[in-house]
């Protein structure tokens, strides 16, 4: 059977990441017989360029066809700079996740032992961590009611909740604790937004019906204070979009970097499979992107969507093969990585691809 995967490459460093993923799942493919096969879609800056609209419809429709979705980066400094321009890159991420029916988004914060000097913390404080968060993706003031001043002085953007959108990211993250240590951290502010009371409410609901996992609930600030001060406490953190949007990328130093983590947004649709990078146009095309976090990404389609765990998991034991081996890209090098195992994008692109055929022929 021929399983249809979607690479939409987007802005930035994202077409240049984009492509060692794909080449892992081709890699993949070659090695276990699977049929798997490719098509390409515009989205973000890069399809605004091209059609007007940050998300064509073509791409939406090849999108709906598909099994999977891998995902590059989305964003320009030419929109950050100026806030009047009204058609933006990410409104074309955040209308395919709503299109696709995505409202859960899970991002791994794992942390490979190699990298354990790579962050900025103590690896006393870092080794042993293994958290996973359920990032709401449908709600929140990204999709509530915007407004502006005509004077243009004043602005706001509502953040919204509805009961039905906890409970299925709720039920979602409890099950995933089952399988794992049996802890969940639901992450909110109820001290002060209404729309954190209600989220605690139906979270204190759902909660009745796993009574094996232990749950605790947190406000936003501590967590975040709590990530750096002790991350080995959390297991699963539950929470919604806007702070597990901030968390996660304060979480990323817990893993050396933004590009060694992957992320799945999945729900209704076809599951849709990103890094949590930027476009980092700063250093694109001067093969200083990291590809691990794209490379992981296809690691977890191949399990979440595909379900093929073993490939998934040879992916990341060739991730970690590489890593064990010395290689850094520039993000995660430190003082006492050798220059000759710093290495650019391409490079560790293929040592990935190299690493899995070696793995195959070991076992």
């Amino acid at each position: 059977m021929t399983k249809n995967i979607l690479i939409i490459p987007g802005d930035g460093i994202g077409q240049e990441v984009t492509v060692w993923g794909k080449a892992v799942l081709e890699q993949i493919g070659s090695i276990f017989n699977h049929q798997f096969s490719f098509s390409e879609g515009l989205m973000g800056h890069a399809a605004i360029e091209a059609t007007g609209t940050p998300l064509p419809d073509e791409t939406l429709e090849k999108a709906r066809r598909s099994d999977a979705i891998l995902f590059g980066a989305i964003g320009h400094a030419k929109y950050d700079n100026n806030p009047h321009l009204t058609v933006r890159p990410e409104q074309g991420l955040l209308q395919i996740r709503k299109e696709l029916g995505l409202y859960a988004n899970l991002r791994p914060i794992v942390l490979f032992d190699e990298l354990l000097h790579a962050s900025s913390l103590k690896p006393e404080v870092l080794k042993g961590t293994d958290i996973l968060f359920f990032r709401e993706l449908t709600g929140d003031v990204y999709f509530g009611e915007k407004y502006r001043s005509n004077d243009r002085n004043t602005a706001s953007d509502l953040m919204i909740y509805h009961r039905y959108e906890i409970e299925r990211i709720a039920r979602k993250a409890y099950s995933a604790a089952r399988t794992r240590r049996k802890r969940l951290c639901s992450v909110d502010k109820a001290n002060v937004l209404e729309s954190s009371r209600l989220w605690r409410e139906v979270v204190q609901e759902i909660s009745k019906e796993y009574p094996d996992v232990q749950t605790e609930h947190m406000f936003v600030d501590n967590a975040a204070m709590q990530l750096v001060k002790d991350p080995r406490r959390f297991d699963v953190i539950l929470t919604a979009n806007l702070f597990g949007d901030i968390l996660t990328d304060e979480a990323s130093q817990i893993a050396g970097s933004m590009g060694m983590l992957a992320s799945a947004s999945i729900g209704e649709g076809p599951g849709f499979f990103e890094p949590i990078h930027g476009s980092a146009h700063d250093i694109a095309g001067t093969d200083k992107a990291n590809p691990l976090a794209s490379i992981l990404s296809a690691a977890l389609l191949l399990d979440i969507s595909l379900g093929l765990q073993e490939e998934g998991r040879l992916v990341m034991e060739a991730v970690r093969s590489v890593l064990k081996d010395g290689f850094r890209t520039i993000d995660i090098a430190d003082p006492q990585t050798p220059a000759d195992k710093i290495i650019g994008s391409g490079q560790m692109g293929r040592q990935v691809i190299s690493r899995l055929q070696q793995l195959v022929i070991v076992t």
